[in-house]
């Protein structure tokens, strides 16, 4: 089966509650973790910062993986031609978990492969070792993936489980704002962003007359003069999606700081309840009715907190004395 290669969801290391999650990655995709896996564990102390910094760490976790990296995340759909071999899971509550050793196997000749986990609290996800797969591109295009699954919110356990994604998502959208506001106070715009970042920001940067403004942002959108813009991250890569007409100076450019598409369109399109941004917007008072979603929640869930250091932990910038100290606090 074809797979298209997509960036790393930011809720890959949410752990939440006592059921089982639903699959990580959507049907038809995959992505690789850049981070390594497992054993060897060391202590953060033990490692010199060109070390820790090779791994892609740049302040403390504890303890510190040392395994290989780039493992290959698919949804277990989307796997073929492997066997699971039990008494190599580490965990049996609802499901399974990876264990040391890899709990995949090749069906042909019995090869570790890699490791499945759909345990409670865990997204059902497997995690193909490098170098035991091999990727080879193909005449077919991936299969189109479906518009992603959105319990009612209705303020029940299940709702709030459905939630973990844009939770996730604001986490990790917190940590660059955090990193971008240079240690002082952001102007926020009225609205679903101050709602949703206005409390943590509040409570994690000095007080005192915001320096910096923070705007929506999109090649759709009139351009905002702002010197931090939320922008829609590219689904393969992650990254910030260009703008169309770049600025004359760079030096001009905000910082971009990029957001699912689907928190994005429930920031800048409150009355919209698409799960990605439109080209363009409907007219007013029009709402689209070609997918089954419902409307947008009344508030949505604040930041995760684990992914908001996750993600701090792995950016460069956390060695400023400055966002180090904010990091330690958290």
């Amino acid at each position: 089966m074809p797979v298209e290669r997509v960036a790393l969801p930011p809720e890959t290391r949410v752990r939440a509650g006592h059921e089982p999650l639903p699959p990580l990655m959507a049907p038809g995709t995959y992505a690789v973790d850049p981070t390594p896996w497992r054993r060897p564990w060391r202590a953060w102390e033990e490692l010199s910062a060109a070390e820790t910094a090779a791994s892609g760490l740049y302040a403390p976790v504890y303890p510190v993986p040392l395994g290989p990296r780039n493992h290959l995340v698919l949804a277990p759909g989307d796997t073929r031609g492997t066997r699971l071999v039990p008494e190599r899971c580490e965990s049996h509550c609802l499901g399974i978990a990876a264990g040391e050793e890899p709990n995949l196997v090749c069906a042909g000749c019995g090869l570790g492969v890699g490791s499945r986990e759909d345990d409670c609290g865990l997204w059902q996800t497997v995690w193909y070792a490098p170098g035991a797969v091999v990727r080879r591109p193909l005449d077919v295009p991936a299969p189109a993936p479906p518009p992603p699954d959105r319990p009612p919110y209705d303020g029940s356990d299940e709702a709030d489980r459905g939630d973990l994604r844009l939770a996730a998502a604001a986490g990790a959208a917190l940590a660059r704002l955090l990193a971008a506001s240079g240690g002082a106070p952001l102007a926020l715009p009225a609205g679903p962003v101050a709602e949703l970042f206005g409390r943590e920001l509040t409570r994690l940067l000095p007080a005192g007359p915001p320096t910096r403004r923070v705007a929506l942002a999109a090649p759709d959108l009139p351009e905002d003069r702002a010197d931090v813009v939320l922008v829609p991250a590219d689904r393969r890569t992650g990254e910030p999606t260009p703008p169309k007409a770049p600025p004359a100076r760079p030096a001009d450019a905000p910082v971009a700081v990029p957001v699912t598409a689907r928190l994005w369109a429930g920031l800048a399109l409150p009355a919209e309840t698409s799960p990605m941004p439109l080209s363009g917007r409907p007219p007013a008072g029009v709402l689209r009715d070609d997918y089954p979603l419902p409307d947008r929640p009344g508030r949505l869930r604040g930041p995760d907190r684990h992914t908001l250091r996750w993600t701090l932990s792995r950016m460069p910038e956390v060695r400023q004395p400055w966002l180090r100290a904010l990091y330690d606090r958290i």
